[in-house]
């Protein structure tokens, strides 16, 4: 593979983007949800420009209300959408269509799809995850309370994470969900696991290991912390947390920034994090270091993504709220940048 480089996005959405993903199939194709109240479907085939911009945009689709996350499916013609409407909808990337699967009582936050199971779970701001079985649109959702509030989600080949207010942390079985899908009853399935999260502040986002060994949590206040499913007391005094994404003020003082987005490489088992200090660091997970941190982009690290064949790195920017809110507005300062990488640069050191 020839050395790293890095393109942007023609066309980027008009306002702060909420989430970003890469199509099961091809690493051309790019999904993006935004507040401007759209998705935004790209390739980024084609040849790059002399300002350095590559790709097209597609096709757009609009919502009723913004749009707060966004996945494919089952194949690259399939994703499904969540936002401020309340809804979980399904999208058909080739004709456009768009039909709503349920309907919570308060904004979604997130969406997360499980290939394995052909499960999507929704995590709702009313306290509760919606189920769908999507290999049969007739079914009913089935409708999971939880504790408190859910912050972020992510699902690994056997489970599903939901962190929430009050250091809540709840991990799903995704074969027990879906199950409880197919055959339901009157008992909702409880948490495989229910924890305390490591980190003292809200959490802002979670990624779960593609091995299928664990998940990372990042919060508002700069840290990340990697845990393991396994709960034996082996497994569980290898977690850890750490510091990141914070810089020092003229003054010496230590400016503390959100870590808004994690990714995980599906090959290496090293992750991504960006933060509102504008920068993309890369880890690695099993020794406990950074590998990489790359400059300063222009605005705040809004969400992150690798394609399934780990050769590009999604990074989409946008201003953040670390100076206010007044007035805010992304138009035109909304990026979405590729970075294709190189051979090793995701590779933990001594890996083949």
């Amino acid at each position: 593979m020839a050395p790293s480089a890095q393109f942007e996005l023609a066309q980027p959405p008009s306002d702060a983007v909420s989430s970003i993903a890469f199509a099961p199939g091809s690493s051309s194709r790019i999904i993006a949800s935004s507040w401007d109240k759209n998705v935004y479907l790209y390739s980024i085939d084609g040849e790059r420009s002399e300002e350095g911009v590559q790709g097209s945009l597609i096709r757009t689709f609009e919502h009723r209300a913004p749009v707060m996350s966004v996945c494919f499916g089952a194949s690259d013609a399939e994703a499904f959408s969540a936002g401020m409407d309340w809804q979980v909808s399904r999208i058909d990337l080739d004709s456009g269509d768009i039909t709503a699967l349920s309907k919570h009582t308060a904004p979604v936050r997130q969406v997360v799809y499980s290939r394995e199971h052909s499960l999507l779970i929704s995590a709702s701001w009313d306290s509760t995850l919606h189920i769908h079985k999507t290999s049969d649109p007739s079914s009913t959702p089935l409708t999971i309370s939880l504790p408190a509030k859910p912050h972020a989600l992510a699902a690994s080949p056997s489970k599903v994470v939901v962190a929430m207010t009050a250091r809540l942390v709840h991990i799903y079985d995704l074969a027990t969900l879906s199950a409880a899908v197919s055959t339901p009853s009157e008992q909702a399935p409880q948490p495989w696991q229910t924890r305390e999260s490591s980190l003292k502040f809200l959490t802002r986002a979670v990624a779960a290991m593609p091995s299928d060994a664990g998940y990372a949590t990042s919060s508002i206040e700069g840290r990340v912390s990697v845990e393991w499913f396994d709960d034996s007391a082996e497994s569980q005094a290898r977690k850890y947390a750490f510091k990141c994404h914070r810089q020092t003020s003229a003054e010496g003082t230590d400016v503390v920034y959100p870590v808004n987005a994690l990714a995980f490489h599906p090959a290496f088992g090293t992750f991504a994090s960006g933060g509102g200090d504008t920068t993309v660091a890369l880890w690695d997970a099993e020794a406990k270091r950074r590998m990489k941190i790359y400059p300063k982009f222009p605005e705040s690290v809004a969400a992150l993504a690798f394609s399934t064949d780990g050769r590009y790195l999604a990074i989409a920017t946008c201003p953040g709220f670390e100076t206010g809110m007044e007035d805010y507005s992304g138009e035109g300062r909304t990026r979405i940048l590729i970075r294709e990488l190189s051979e090793t640069e995701a590779r933990p050191k001594g890996a083949k």
